[in-house]
């Protein structure tokens, strides 16, 4: 394979199945479901293809790509690069998990999404369309193909909640709209600064010409922009994170969009924030950033009490879950607050690991809500007895939510709080206290599900079909395997963080 087009094959593969999905008659649930799945199977090969290529010793910056794409006014005199706009796609080790990630939990998502009950057709071309989007942001080169991919993001999921959600679903797909398209109107305004200032949208161009001193630039970026334009960022992708009390909007998505789409929401969507938090805040301003630093770990630590505290007293299954991705976000921000090679790799795979948890956990939900249609926790009381086997995957990514060693949820939060106390021990031990009401919510949550009172007859409630085992045997698999050989992911990001100065 020609591997100077392999990351727009991975990223476009879905498009062949949108393409196909056009011409089958819109009553074929059966078969517009499985090419559905189909279609998520190409980037997924791809994708891990491109990451044992890399434990193989392959340098990433061979998948690269650049192709002239739009260029703004005629200089010859300053470079043919100058007020150019390249398609350029590449990964490092950093997006390559990111990207493996969004890959198979698209994948997982597609298995999930055969508990949807109408209109399947669109609802496959719409969710194979955002996973181009997903996929795009995570390879893409500059800012403006990143802003494109990330746009493209906001259309799929707008429709996904508002068509196939629940009761308040238009409500959910309106709030989601507004917070992220005002996100994405201050991530314009900082791209347009740049490329004003410098000439370019080079995500490693931008990093050397924004840092070196008496770099050429068009006009000189005082330290005072450098700090708006890290703090318009921060807010933009503290929308999508989201960082407290930017929140809102989530919470509403988390409860009304399907469990299928939630499991990219959660897993992948809100990570899209700190990609971009440590992609362009800390390697586009890494001084500004330092200087930071201390005010995104107090953001951190409040977002973990805030989100944990809430989810304690919550009724509803769904808002638990909900609260408790605020809460394991605040990790990230811990992490990235401690600003060191603990720290920072500890909010990576808090990124990663979150991900696969609460893809999980959604995953399951959703298999409750099709056999009981509620997600009330005092409603859900006694599953074990109805439904064992998934109760106990429920059980099992509980404990790793909670951080339980042998699972993913330790390494990240271990390494993230281990940066933590290395910079500000003080901080550090205020906020393990989070840590201890994670473990409250989610057992208090979990432990009346399975073996509270139960309301029903469970006679007719069948266990995890055939389909549903792939997920949450995929998915525990993989967060058992983080948790005991950690160096899955940190061995791609050994040069990630030597660039980072973590």
């Amino acid at each position: 394979m020609n591997e100077s087009y392999y990351l727009s094959l991975l990223v476009f593969s879905p498009l062949l199945g949108i393409i196909l999905l056009a011409f089958m008659s819109k009553d074929s649930e059966k078969s517009i479901k499985l090419l559905g799945f189909m279609a998520t199977l190409p980037p997924a090969i791809l994708a891990l293809m491109a990451y044992v290529s890399r434990l193989m010793g392959k340098d990433l910056a061979d998948f690269s790509e650049r192709v002239r794409w739009i260029q703004f006014g005629n200089l010859p005199q300053m470079g043919e690069d100058f007020f150019t706009v390249y398609y350029e796609l590449g990964i490092d080790g950093f997006s390559l998990l990111m990207i493996v990630l969004t890959a198979i939990l698209s994948t997982l998502a597609a298995i999930a999404s055969f508990h949807i009950k109408k209109e399947w057709k669109g609802y496959y071309m719409l969710f194979l369309l955002l996973e181009i989007g997903m996929l795009g942001v995570f390879t893409a080169q500059n800012l403006i193909l990143f802003f494109v991919f990330f746009e493209l993001t906001l259309i799929p999921m707008f429709f996904l909640i508002g068509k196939w959600g629940f009761f308040e679903k238009e409500k959910a797909a309106y709030s989601f709209l507004i917070y992220n398209g005002l996100g994405s109107a201050i991530l314009l305004i900082v791209i347009m600064v740049l490329f004003a200032r410098t000439g370019t949208t080079n995500i490693e161009a931008l990093k050397i010409l924004v840092n070196t001193a008496n770099s050429d630039l068009i006009t000189p970026l005082s330290d005072s922009v450098k700090y708006g334009l890290l703090i318009a960022l921060l807010v933009a992708f503290g929308i999508k994170l989201p960082i407290f009390p930017l929140h809102s909007w989530m919470l509403r998505v988390h409860v009304e969009a399907p469990p299928s789409i939630v499991m990219l929401h959660s897993g992948i969507l809100l990570k899209i924030g700190a990609y971009g938090l440590i992609r362009f805040g800390m390697g586009i301003f890494p001084e500004q950033f330092k200087e930071l630093a201390v005010v995104l770990a107090v953001l951190g630590v409040i977002n973990l009490l805030y989100g944990a505290f809430l989810a304690f007293i919550q009724k509803d299954f769904k808002m638990v879950l909900a609260y408790s991705s605020i809460s394991h976000m605040g990790i990230v921000l811990i992490g990235l607050g401690a600003l060191n090679q603990a720290g920072i790799q500890g909010a990576i795979f808090q990124v990663v690991s979150h991900g696969l948890i609460s893809a999980l956990l959604f995953f399951l939900v959703g298999v409750f809500y099709e056999r009981t249609h509620t997600t009330d926790i005092s409603k859900l009381g006694g599953m074990a007895k109805g439904m064992p086997i998934a109760s106990g995957f429920l059980l099992a990514g509980a404990m790793a939510s909670l951080g339980l060693p042998g699972m993913s949820g330790f390494v990240s939060e271990f390494m993230a709080f281990l940066g933590l106390f290395e910079e500000m021990p003080w901080l550090a031990a205020v906020g393990t206290l989070g840590i201890i009401m994670t473990a409250v919510y989610l057992l208090r949550a979990v432990l009346a599900i399975t073996y509270g009172r139960a309301d029903r007859e469970f006679a007719g409630i069948t266990d995890l079909r055939s389909y549903e085992w792939a997920p949450v045997l995929v998915l525990v698999g993989l967060i058992v395997l983080i948790g005991v050989y950690p160096a899955v992911l940190s061995e791609p990001l050994k040069s990630v963080l030597l660039g980072l100065g973590g």
